[in-house]
């Protein structure tokens, strides 16, 4: 769903022709189709696009098992055809109002992950918490151990390997490859950091290493 709206009318949203706050050229990826990449045009797009979609699934995480599956159909229909793309064209067409302040988002740290996450806040404090979640309605949450630690390990390691194609990608070419060596490094120690300071806080604070937390 992500990918066919984009396709229609989401990058023309984000990378046509337009003003700061919108593009409204190349619809259907159609010949009038803006490229302010400098890459091959299709490749742009599958590019964008894989972005569109993850900004599209970041919800999921904050919703799982708790929303109508149509609910979620027309939620990814809303967001890649509409809000995603016009936050893009902000940031990254060349025309956006916020790329004119200054503002710069290398990756999607804000385009993607600042509008999914947003997304996913909403429909969190919508739902409410899960049912049981709370011992006696007060703040003491109760904990809810993952199903599976083998898959939840394999996940964070499929993310990891996948980011290297997100993050360095978003250089856009090699040229002498010391931008994107640069880039890749820095996605490889964040990862590492992230889950040394994580093992070493629950460490503390509950006396184990404890990989389900």
């Amino acid at each position: 769903v992500a990918c066919l709206m984009f396709l229609l009318v989401g990058y023309a949203f984000m990378f046509g022709k337009g003003n700061g706050f919108i593009g409204w050229t190349g619809f259907g990826l159609s010949a009038s189709a803006e490229n302010p990449s400098g890459v091959p045009l299709y490749a742009f797009w599958l590019f964008q696009a894989a972005f569109c979609g993850a900004g599209a699934t970041i919800v999921a995480g904050a919703m799982a098992e708790r929303m109508k599956f149509s609910a979620y159909l027309l939620y990814t229909t809303f967001i890649s055809a509409i809000v995603y793309p016009i936050v893009g064209h902000w940031c990254w067409s060349g025309q956006g109002w916020l790329a004119s302040m200054g503002f710069r988002d290398f990756a999607g740290s804000t385009v993607v992950h600042a509008v999914g996450g947003s997304a996913a806040l909403i429909g969190a404090v919508v739902l409410g918490p899960r049912i049981d979640k709370f011992v006696n309605g007060k703040r003491t949450a109760r904990a809810i151990p993952g199903h599976s630690i083998p898959l939840a390990s394999l996940g964070v390691f499929v993310l990891w390997f996948g980011w290297f194609g997100f993050n360095p990608g978003s250089a856009l070419a090699v040229g002498d490859g010391r931008a994107v060596s640069l880039v890749a490094i820095n996605t490889n120690l964040a990862a590492c950091a992230g889950a040394i300071s994580a093992m070493v806080a629950v460490w503390v604070l509950y006396g184990k290493p404890d990989l389900s937390m």
